[in-house]
């Protein structure tokens, strides 16, 4: 007696196979595909840069309101569209007085709302759940030296607030932003970073940073170490599209994953093990979960990074950080011919004055403290 899964799966063979020529023997699957398919063709011989057919063209992204979120990488995203005209979702910006370099440092401007790195799905459902009033976390505020910290984005205020009231006051605003974006917006990209995270033993709130790396203290009956599996991730992601399509019925979702590894692991294995599965539990989820929903695009910018052509040249001398030429590859396919044209025929408003500085690429990056941390315990 054949199972249902053995017959699904024969069924799709059939489906599936090859159609036999008149005459001729039949055709493998292989026949029609274009280059692209091939690594032969595609991949051998080729550099970082002259890679091409990795991504489709985005429609409509030289007109639609971008907002962005996740990971350190993800900031790369935000600058590229705004130095090339794109509609960049600013909806938390910097105070007026305040300069780009200082700005970036207490987390403005680096993504479309002032949430700080978003490493995991799971934070990113529930920063949209506490947005819309329907979960109020159980471990809001940690303490360090006196000052109070907001521990779901506790780089933003790099001294801390003087009071607690202070704190909530300023993250019920941050939240009222939070919820006009994602009401608000056309395409929302989102870079996942990371499968491990800390969490609340309370409620399951997920932390950007352990307790006690920037603020606050580890309390092990408090707080667990969290590994996000395929399922959670898979999970996660369709929760909040479920949950943006209830508020933003046309809002699209584009998918990426960080090319820059762990910085530290709290698994027992060796980081470069652990950094190798949480990529692909992520690369898995997201690339599947776009496949299952139109309105999902992914996009590779880990594989421009990662991929054998580039010989690893795209990364610093840390084997870690990602150097500039490989922000602007990954941009090259975001922006292709198409976007480029669609963007010339837009006018385009007056260039903000440049900063006399030559630290504008700051890159605000919590999980990089665990390295200091590291490097302090010894």
């Amino acid at each position: 007696m054949v199972s249902r899964t053995a017959s699904s799966l024969l069924g799709w063979a059939r489906k599936k196979a090859a159609p036999v020529l008149a005459g001729g023997p039949a055709r493998h699957p292989y026949a029609d595909q274009p280059d692209r398919a091939f690594w032969k063709h595609a991949v051998t011989g080729r550099t970082g840069e002259t890679l091409t057919e990795l991504a489709p063209t985005v429609e409509g992204l030289a007109t639609a309101k971008v907002a962005t979120a996740g990971s350190c990488f993800a900031q790369h995203i935000g600058r590229a569209l705004k130095a090339r005209g794109a509609h960049f979702m600013m909806c938390e910006p910097r105070p007026r007085l305040m300069g780009e370099k200082r700005g970036a440092r207490f987390g403005y401007d680096l993504f479309s709302c002032r949430y700080g790195n978003i490493y995991t799905t799971r934070q990113l459902v529930q920063l949209f759940d506490e947005a819309f009033g329907t979960r109020t976390p159980a471990e809001q505020v940690w303490e360090k030296d006196g000052r109070y910290y907001d521990a779901l984005r506790p780089s933003v205020q790099q001294n801390g607030f003087g009071s607690v009231e202070e704190l909530q006051a300023l993250r019920a605003a941050h939240l009222a932003r939070v919820r006009d974006m994602f009401e608000r917006l056309d395409l929302f990209v989102f870079t996942l970073g990371l499968t491990e995270t800390w969490a609340s033993r309370l409620d399951g709130t997920a932390f950007p940073t352990a307790p006690g790396v920037i603020a606050g203290s580890y309390d092990p009956a408090r707080h667990a170490f969290l590994n996000l599996t395929y399922p959670d991730v898979y999970g996660d992601l369709d929760a909040m599209r479920t949950r943006l399509h209830k508020v933003n019925p046309g809002a699209r979702m584009l998918l990426t994953v960080s090319p820059v590894p762990l910085a530290a692991t709290a698994t027992d294995q060796h980081v470069l093990v652990a950094t190798t599965h949480s990529k692909a539990v992520l690369r898995a989820a997201a690339g599947a979960f776009a496949e299952a929903h139109d309105d999902v695009i992914y996009f590779p910018s880990y594989e421009v990074i990662t991929g054998q052509p580039t010989r690893h040249a795209f990364y610093g001398d840390d084997l870690r950080s990602v150097r500039p030429e490989g922000v602007d590859a990954v941009m090259t396919h975001l922006f292709d011919e198409a976007t480029q044209a669609d963007l010339a025929a837009i006018e385009q408003p007056a260039p903000e004055p440049a900063e006399d500085d030559d630290d504008l690429g700051y890159e605000q990056c919590d999980e990089s403290l665990l390295s200091e941390v590291s490097r302090n315990a010894r």
